[in-house]
């Protein structure tokens, strides 16, 4: 398997594991939008891969508060069923097949979260337990 399935599935469970598939894709919908949004201008401070999007300091709590790139991490998600989804779901996501159902967001927050970057932005989808915005 890719690094860059791994480090976006790594992130898709990371960041919604509890959450039910469609909160899940969605995650994994963010990351390919900036990707998208990256390549089509050029370059972006984000990044311009999955790998670089996701690892991004500051934009993912998964890695804020996680070090998946230990053996032992590795090892834990292994036989874990939902991580299982997850890595299917990067795959699909990195090779184009996977339904944008975010309507092109590139930035979320949980529900219970009021960042500062979104009290002027107008969500464009409401996924599971987080807020979608595509123009920030």
């Amino acid at each position: 398997m890719s690094e860059e399935v791994t480090i976006l599935a790594k992130t898709i469970f990371g960041e919604a594991h509890a959450q039910k598939l469609s909160a899940m894709e969605a995650i994994a919908n963010v990351v390919m939008n900036r990707v998208r949004h990256a390549q089509k201008v050029g370059s972006y401070w984000w990044g311009m891969t999955p790998k670089e999007v996701c690892l991004k300091p500051f934009q993912f709590k998964c890695w804020q508060y996680t070090d998946y790139a230990t053996p032992a991490k590795d090892e834990a998600l292994k036989n874990n069923k939902v991580y299982k989804i997850c890595e299917r779901l990067a795959r699909r996501a990195i090779s184009g097949f996977l339904k944008d159902n975010t309507k092109g967001a590139t930035h979320y927050h949980r529900l219970e979260e009021h960042p500062k970057w979104a009290s002027r932005a107008v969500p464009c989808a409401q996924i599971g337990g987080y807020l979608f915005y595509a123009h920030v």
